[in-house]
């Protein structure tokens, strides 16, 4: 069965850091664009930041020049550090594939279970 699991999350306080990881589990072949979301309570899920296979990468306003995206295409993850935590960034933080080649084969917008980010002023 293919999956996401994402680690990493936690409490911190405000001005720290955060680093969020997603692996992808399963017979796979290829892996297509991958990204963080998050959703804080009484709000929408949002983008956060997404990179594509070929490593271009994409943010949020809001956490332009605080987080930076990665992945690892051999491990099948992605990374999220998130530096200069705010309170605002608290939320449950989801990982995304927008597409996968599997041995059962193609699947689409694929979620992890959501990883908890809480930040104290």
């Amino acid at each position: 069965q293919v999956q996401l699991v994402e680690s990493g999350g936690g409490s911190v306080q405000a001005g720290g850091s955060l680093r969020l990881s997603c692996k992808a589990s399963g017979i796979i072949f290829t892996i297509g664009d991958m990204g963080w979301y998050r959703q804080a309570p009484g709000k929408q899920r949002e983008l956060v930041a997404t990179i594509t296979n070929g490593d271009y990468t994409n943010y949020a306003d809001s956490v332009k020049g605080r987080f930076t995206i990665s992945r690892d295409n051999g491990e099948k993850t992605v990374h999220l550090q998130m530096n200069s935590l705010k309170p605002e960034d608290t939320a449950v933080y989801y990982c995304n594939v927008d597409r996968m080649t599997t041995h059962r084969g193609p699947q689409y917008n694929i979620w992890g279970q959501g990883t908890q980010v809480t930040v104290s002023s």
